[in-house]
């Protein structure tokens, strides 16, 4: 491999030092159609091989823009291809390294049919392996679609470019007035990006998202030893469930949290976490932001939106394919009610639903602060199938709020009449004793034993077998 290029360097500094192994490295473009220049094209533009991250196997390529722009072409497309089919059949993630000028244009349908077979061995890959994608340089059209077919896909802040259409195609708009293919627009309005930061923060935060993930979808769970207690107590917790990044971190071994889409849809955090070694899964509603300084950024609504719906459905649906056991801190009033988000909270929210429901993994509920109304049951309640529910004693469980409740029950009725329907409802409908009387709630938990509530929960259920009749797919 030539340590000279970029695309090479990014390896190495992936990678566990003298790990790589190069394949393929004696291939070269072939087309001379449309005047191809005839010289020499080292690897086609792009490296591709295998090796090791914190002893564990990946395989991964690079592309190189120093040859033919990084441009995708049939032998490039081919090496990727191939290196996807020796992924599969060893059980171990893809990462590719995205910088490219795109289709390779002087190839025309050659190139156009190898970025479509790329495509089917991502699609013949999802589920069985992970796989992550990062952007540092162009990575448009047909290119855009294959980091949108990784599992997570990171994204270099300064020069990374990801979009299917550049911003001056589209009608109204230059790159001055809004850049949209940058990664501050595609990490906060879209859903495309996990992470954003410098070359060398983009690097460091893949090997530590793989040290997370299993390597495939064996079921196979692979532990790391813990020497955090796990009896541990947390004693501030209630303080930050507000936002449980924090809470999280206070949950979590040795306050291991990786957070995915963090500036997409604030309201919901999705992240893993480690408990007593194993990696989880973790959902949670955020109603508030707070910055490295443990400063209040951001107040955020208690409403789930369709955005936030489907950012927690899609993390749910690809814990489910891995076998990584899912947990969910709830506290939600609803769902957000305006008119752009009626036209598509529907059916976002029955993703969600379907997510939940299908999934057949360990799963535990903790409901934190308030739960009412559908957005309640879509976060993982026990009618969705959820192994274990867990509440604080001060949580609120239960169809509305009690104070809306009461000018409901008590309209016609004096001020006082209110208060009194008000306190009632609330003390016999949305207690969590309420919830636990009538089976809904296994166990009320102080917050402060929250953790190793936890940790036994998951040990119960390590041996957890669902019983699901076959099928091919459902359909949402």
């Amino acid at each position: 491999m030539s340590t000279t290029s970029q695309a090479g360097k990014r390896i190495e500094a992936l990678l566990d030092e003298n790990s790589f192994v190069e394949i393929g490295a004696g291939i070269t473009a072939r087309s001379t159609d449309f005047n191809l220049k005839q010289e020499k094209t080292p690897s086609d533009g792009v490296v591709t091989g295998y090796g090791l991250i914190d002893g564990n196997p990946v395989y991964v390529y690079s592309q190189d823009v120093s040859v033919l722009n990084g441009s995708v072409g049939e032998m490039h497309a081919g090496k990727i291809v191939r290196l996807y089919d020796l992924a599969l059949r060893t059980g171990a993630p893809v990462i590719g390294l995205l910088e490219s000028a795109g289709l390779r244009l002087q190839e025309a349908t050659d190139a156009l049919n190898a970025f479509g077979k790329i495509y089917q061995k991502q699609t013949e890959a999802s589920g069985i392996i992970p796989q992550i994608s990062a952007v540092f340089g162009n990575c448009g059209g047909a290119l855009a679609i294959s980091a949108a077919l990784s599992d997570f896909t990171f994204m270099e802040t300064e020069k990374g470019k990801l979009f299917v259409n550049s911003p001056n195609c589209l009608d109204g708009n230059y790159t001055a007035k809004c850049d949209t293919s940058s990664a501050a627009f595609q990490s906060a309005e879209t859903d495309n990006v996990d992470y954003c930061g410098s070359e060398s923060e983009v690097l460091d935060a893949i090997r530590t998202l793989v040290s997370i993930l299993p390597s495939n979808n064996d079921g196979e769970y692979d532990f790391q030893d813990t020497s955090d207690d796990l009896n541990r107590s947390l004693p501030s917790i209630e303080a930050s469930v507000q936002d449980p990044a924090i809470a999280l971190s206070q949950i979590s071994d040795d306050s291991i949290v990786f957070e995915t889409k963090p500036a997409y849809a604030k309201e919901v955090v999705t992240a893993f976490i480690k408990l007593n070694g194993m990696t989880v899964g973790a959902i949670a509603n955020r109603t508030a932001l707070y910055d490295e300084n443990g400063e209040l950024a951001e107040k955020i609504e208690p409403y789930m939106t369709a955005s936030g719906c489907v950012k927690a459905a899609d993390f749910v649906n690809f814990c489910d394919a891995f076998e990584i056991p899912v947990l969910t801190l709830t506290n939600v009033k609803g769902f957000k009610a305006c008119t752009c988000n009626e036209k598509k909270i529907a059916k976002a929210s029955a993703k969600l639903t379907y997510a939940f429901a299908n999934a057949s993994v360990p799963k535990v509920n903790v409901y934190v602060g308030e739960a009412f109304g559908s957005a309640c049951i879509a976060m993982n309640s026990r009618a969705l199938g959820a192994d274990l529910t867990i509440a604080w004693p001060e949580a609120k469980i239960g169809t509305m709020d009690a104070k809306m409740a009461a000018r409901i029950l008590g309209d016609g009725k004096d001020a006082s009449e209110v208060q009194t329907i008000e306190k009632e409802y609330s003390e016999l409908q949305n207690g969590v004793k309420s919830a636990a009387a009538h089976g809904y709630i296994d166990e009320i938990v102080a917050p402060s034993d929250t953790r190793k509530y936890l940790i036994g929960a998951y040990e119960m259920l390590f041996t957890k077998n669902d019983g699901i009749p076959a099928k091919k797919h459902g359909t949402v």
